[in-house]
């Protein structure tokens, strides 16, 4: 390519101004390219587990970009709702990323810190008082996007909380969906918090016990709070509700305390109806392919004749 010689009127001052402007513009280009090239690596349980040593308290990859704007294809932005004894950071390293890359804008938040809470593990807390954390952090993603109303994604008790803010807290006005992973809707056993907690003394937390965790107290089938919440079927006719289970569930015991009621507003979906390899169980459906794929669908075309790409899905480390 022929370069032609900058006019002999321009002093040297301005030529080299000319000649950083365009260098200048060239970086952008550069830049822009390479960005628009390189999606966000998305994690698994491995890299949750490590966040937790890496970044501890650090926000999820793609999440709370607060100048993004949603696009007319995403207009809902997307708050993930950790579960009990979790954090977002550890929750969210493989979804976040993946409805970042998509084009959504993407949100997490931590709730729940108490007395009790160790670490960066949260959710512990009055869930009454949770529903009020994500009222208010809802309110500040509506400021931020512009938009109109919210999806949520929720996992355990991440998937049943906003069914309080929805109903009791006047958030059905501003919340388009809600898409519950292992959500404890109906409640669990004794057994189930159990496993919870030795889950996560597994990797290092130190085990809980009832009295030390309010919300699992609430947590458990047949108590004050969720005869509260569930009385009249427990959803509202404005919302859109998505349920993904796992069969081998062991902490929302049985797993099928996770469904709600039918009622054409929901859909509740068993993972192993649609591939009967995956063994995913409650801990590792955060970063499970298949239950991924549902929340993808369930977010994006919502169509009732998907099905997901099926394939060997371990328990825990998926």
């Amino acid at each position: 390519m022929r370069i032609r010689r900058l006019p002999a009127w321009m002093g040297r001052t301005s030529r080299r101004a000319v000649l950083t402007a365009i260098l200048a513009g060239l970086i952008c280009l550069v830049a822009s390219g390479t960005a628009e090239a390189a999606p966000l690596p998305v994690g698994n349980f491995s890299s949750g587990v490590a966040s937790e040593f890496t970044d501890p308290g650090g926000n999820p990859p793609g999440s709370d970009v607060w100048n993004c704007r949603p696009s007319a294809s995403h207009p809902y932005p997307v708050i993930l709702v950790h579960g009990t004894l979790a954090n977002e950071n550890f929750s969210w390293q493989a979804l976040s990323p993946m409805l970042a890359n998509a084009g959504y804008c993407v949100y997490a938040f931590n709730y729940g810190a108490d007395a009790s809470t160790v670490g960066h593990f949260y959710g512990l807390a009055d869930i009454a008082q949770s529903g009020q954390q994500l009222s208010t952090f809802t309110n500040e993603v509506l400021a931020s996007t512009g938009a109109a109303q919210v999806d949520l994604v929720g996992h355990s008790q991440g998937g049943m909380m906003p069914r309080y803010y929805i109903q009791f807290l006047g958030g059905a006005p501003k919340v388009h969906m809600l898409v519950g992973l292992a959500p404890s809707n109906q409640g669990t056993t004794v057994d189930g918090v159990g496993t919870l907690a030795s889950l996560f003394g597994d990797i290092g937390l130190p085990v809980l016990s009832l009295a030390g965790c309010v919300s699992c107290t609430q947590q458990l089938v047949g108590s004050a709070f969720l005869q509260h919440l569930n009385a009249g079927g427990g959803v509202s006719a404005a919302v859109h509700y998505v349920v993904v289970e796992s069969k081998f569930d062991e902490v929302v015991t049985p797993y099928r305390n996770a469904f709600l009621p039918a009622a054409p507003n929901v859909q509740n979906t068993v993972l192993q109806a649609q591939c009967w390899t995956d063994f995913t169980e409650h801990l590792g459906i955060v970063y499970d392919p298949v239950a991924l794929q549902d929340v993808m669908n369930a977010l994006g075309p919502d169509s009732p004749a998907f099905r997901p790409i099926c394939s060997l899905v371990l328990p825990v480390v998926g």
